[in-house]
Order: C-alpha cells, then sequence, then structure tokens
C-alpha cells in the first residue's frame, strides 16, 4: 500500500495495492501490520459499519465526547467526499480540515485518528461506505459539529445544501459552541 500524510499529518490517505484483470480485481483492504506500519500508530480495530446513503447526503461531522473513535474509511460502490476536523484542543492544526474523495474507482482509505470529528458527503447515485473504528459507538457521547460552520469554512463539494441531512445532523453546533 501507499500511504500518504495529508495536510494534517496524523490524517492519512492509503491507497492499496490493487491487482486486477479482465475478470475483476482483488485488493487486501486491510493488513494490521501494514496499517500500523503506515500510520505509526498501534490502534486496534473494535467495529466494523457499513451505511448505505443517496446522492447529496450528507452524514457528519461527527464524534464521541468520550471513548473517541478512530475511523479507517472506504467506499466500496459509489463515490464520496470525505472530510477530517481536527478537533484536538491545544494541537496545532485545532479547527482545520482535509478532505480526499473516496470512491469505487480509486479504492482510496482514509485514516481519521481520535480526536477529529468526520464527516462525508455523497457525490454518486448512491455509495456503500465502509468503516473500521478504534471504539464502540456510544451514542450518549455522540456529538455533531455542523458541517457548514462558517469558521471551518469546509470546501464541500457542488457547494449546495445537501438534499438530505439527519435531524442530528441538522441540529449539529458550531466548533467555537461544541462540546470538546
Amino acid at each position: 500500500m501507499q500511504a500518504t500524510r495529508l495536510a494534517i499529518p496524523e490524517v492519512v490517505l492509503i491507497q492499496p495495492k490493487v491487482f486486477g484483470d479482465a475478470r475483476g480485481f482483488f485488493f487486501e483492504s486491510f493488513n494490521q501490520r501494514a496499517f500500523n506500519e503506515a500510520t505509526g500508530t498501534d490502534h486496534q480495530f473494535v467495529q466494523d459499519n457499513h451505511s448505505r446513503s443517496s446522492r447529496g447526503v450528507l452524514r457528519g461531522l461527527h464524534y464521541q465526547l468520550h471513548q473517541p473513535q478512530g475511523k479507517l474509511v472506504r467506499v466500496a460502490r459509489g463515490r464520496v467526499w470525505d472530510v477530517a476536523v481536527d478537533i484536538r484542543r491545544g494541537s496545532s492544526t485545532f479547527g482545520q480540515w482535509v478532505g480526499a474523495e473516496l470512491s469505487e474507482d480509486n479504492q482510496h482509505q482514509l485514516w481519521v485518528p481520535p480526536g477529529f470529528a468526520h464527516g462525508f458527503v455523497v457525490l454518486s447515485d448512491s455509495a456503500d461506505f465502509l468503516y473500521k473504528t478504534t471504539d464502540y459507538y456510544a451514542p450518549e457521547h455522540e456529538r455533531c459539529i455542523a458541517w457548514n460552520d462558517p469558521q471551518l469554512a469546509i470546501a464541500w463539494p457542488d457547494a449546495g445544501v445537501p438534499v438530505q441531512l439527519s435531524a442530528k445532523d441538522q441540529a449539529g453546533r458550531s466548533l467555537a459552541e461544541a462540546d470538546l
């Protein structure tokens, strides 16, 4: 795999080696040893999640106040714009974001470490989004930062209002008001 540290160096874009021919393709979507070497971490994953969303659905920016989750995210079908926001108070990149397109065609993955808010918007007709987490989902600790917080100024593709937001995402708070 090829690993590229983004503008926030703890966030890593991972490009697995894909073997393809007329029959289709094969790639190793996860290998603990290779992941540890690529990210310089020793996180263990405890949960796998799969969501399906339609075009224009925006999910995020989610994080857990306690039991923060690191996430290794990818798209098995479709295409999304994926975003990680540094919400670690005291970090030199606090309040900054990075984004990457993840798709079934590029087969890229993004490592979003604990201490980051995470979200994505679907760019294709639909998308199957898969992710591994380093801690268990704890709804009592889940929080949401507004996807359109002007302080963050995230450059979401198509610059329009998402077609669909959950009630939780509609109620997202600004970074300045967020529980961190």
